[in-house]
């Protein structure tokens, strides 16, 4: 597997391309937009890890919506210190599949890669995601169906839906509502309602309560 970071930070792009190399991926490291672009047009990725304030052309999220428009699907990882949800929501409607937070640990940057490679974002290849019960949702409208009817989900109960969609297989934690949908710490209590909210507009409720670990969503 063959993976292209774009970070402007030396020694963090240095340390993220030897661990890497280390768990047996092929690593290509750019520290200019434009020079990560012209690589994408040249060479095979499977996957991007790409920071947002960078030097080049273009930033990290502008980078990946002219990728996005040229039809390149490749799963991308944002990782940035930004912590803004506005800043969080464009990366996701850019096309990212993941966030990663500086300062990181080297090993939560192998679980997401991982996590990615294991599902294959669905931002990344697909436009109609099927669920469990007939449900499928629309990637490009952002929009719940049911049989081909729409279902009207709040802004909030949208962002958790796509995450759970997101994670599909896996178990997502408070922890990780916290940093894609709030971008700040939340009470858990806060949380349940917000995802009782979702699973009372569902005729048949397709997301797993994992007592004491969180929400999930089966394959």
């Amino acid at each position: 597997m063959k993976i292209l970071i774009l970070e402007d930070e030396t020694v963090l792009a240095l340390s993220m391309q030897e661990f890497l190399e280390d768990s047996g991926y092929e690593v290509k490291c750019y520290a200019q937009s434009d020079l990560a672009y012209d690589a994408i047009y040249e060479e095979s990725f499977d996957l991007f890890l790409l920071d947002v304030k960078v030097p080049g052309e273009k930033n990290g999220f502008e980078m990946l919506e002219t990728l996005r428009n040229d039809g390149n699907k490749t799963p991308a990882i944002f990782i940035t210190s930004l912590t803004d949800i506005d800043d969080l929501s464009r990366g996701y409607e850019c096309g990212a599949c993941d966030y990663i937070r500086k300062p990181f640990d080297l090993a939560e940057l192998k679980l997401r890669v991982e996590q990615v490679v294991k599902l294959q974002c669905f931002a990344s290849n697909e436009e109609i995601i099927e669920l469990p019960h007939g449900y499928s949702y629309d990637v490009k409208k952002m929009k719940l169906m049911l049989e081909n009817k729409g279902i009207t989900l709040a802004k909030t109960e949208t962002k958790i839906l796509e995450l759970l969609i997101k994670q599909r297989g896996s178990v997502v934690s408070c922890e990780m509502f916290w940093e894609e949908v709030w971008g700040e710490w939340v009470d858990s209590a806060n949380i349940r309602v917000q995802v009782g909210n979702l699973r009372k507009k569902l005729e048949k409720d397709f997301i797993k309560n994992v007592r004491g670990v969180g929400y999930s969503i089966d394959i």
